[in-house]
């Protein structure tokens, strides 16, 4: 986690001050996208898995160097189980096709959830791409896989509680830095600016506790029609917004 840590440190200090550092991305408008067309929710599933691959080359071209991408949530695994089947289906094809163009770009490859619910080949699948980018240092791409903001917080709470068990801290050092680290992404800096596509105006459970002082931007693109050239104008959206952090700005 400490050379994770400081290759961190190394990409984020190139970054220009008024650029988000972090970027979350809610995926959302699949099914819908599907159902205009006459199409299957499993087609707008693989069109929207073409999106983000435009958008994760994009993304680097733009100046993003971490992006949190929510692919699959655990409130996902109630859906029909054809759709989740076929969505499983995708995450292998695009593992086993694709994850040479991580390494290509110079992209760790890391993921946040409770993967223990994947079935193994994808688990191994995750395991090897994370493996083999362990070195990358141009950029990192987080994705958010049978992952729910609760139960992160949860399993966070549970980390800690068995530390306490343990007599391996007090109770009352138990502050946000704590919590934080026992987050699946613990290490990464909290997203500046999360962008939800397909017009809901809500998080869903995405990053619930590092979203705190986020920037929120909710397009009314379905997903796989977001296009860099949407993601450029979110960006420069971001760039006018003045981030205050519950503080008043000087105006002396």
């Amino acid at each position: 986690m400490a050379a994770l840590s400081k290759s961190l440190e190394d990409l984020l200090s190139i970054v220009e001050d008024e650029n988000p550092k972090h970027v979350g991305l809610i995926m959302d408008g699949n099914g819908r996208w599907a159902a205009a067309r006459g199409l299957s929710r499993s087609e707008g599933h693989a069109a929207g898995l073409e999106s983000f691959r435009r958008i994760l080359n994009s993304s680097r071209d733009l100046g993003v160097p971490i992006l949190t991408v929510y692919a699959f949530s655990t409130e996902n695994w109630a859906r029909p189980s054809h759709e989740v089947s076929a969505i499983m289906e995708l995450f292998v094809d695009y593992l086993q096709k694709y994850r040479h163009e991580f390494l290509e770009q110079d992209c760790r490859f890391v993921v946040s959830g409770r993967r223990e619910a994947l079935n193994p080949q994808i688990q191994q699948l995750i395991s090897l791409a994370e493996s083999e980018t362990k070195n990358c240092k141009g950029r990192l791409l987080n994705l958010a896989v049978s992952y729910g903001g609760r139960e992160e917080l949860i399993d966070a709470v549970q980390a800690i509680a068995r530390q306490v068990k343990k007599g391996e801290i007090e109770p009352e050092s138990i502050d946000a830095v704590a919590i934080s680290e026992q987050l699946y992404s613990g290490y990464l800096p909290d997203p500046d600016l999360i962008i939800r596509t397909s017009g809901e105006h809500r998080l869903s459970g995405f990053l619930l506790w590092q979203s705190a002082y986020s920037e929120l931007i909710f397009e009314e693109t379905f997903w796989p029609d977001f296009t860099p050239e949407i993601l450029k104008t979110c960006l420069d959206r971001y760039k006018r917004r003045e981030r205050r952090f519950g503080k008043v700005l000087d105006i002396t």
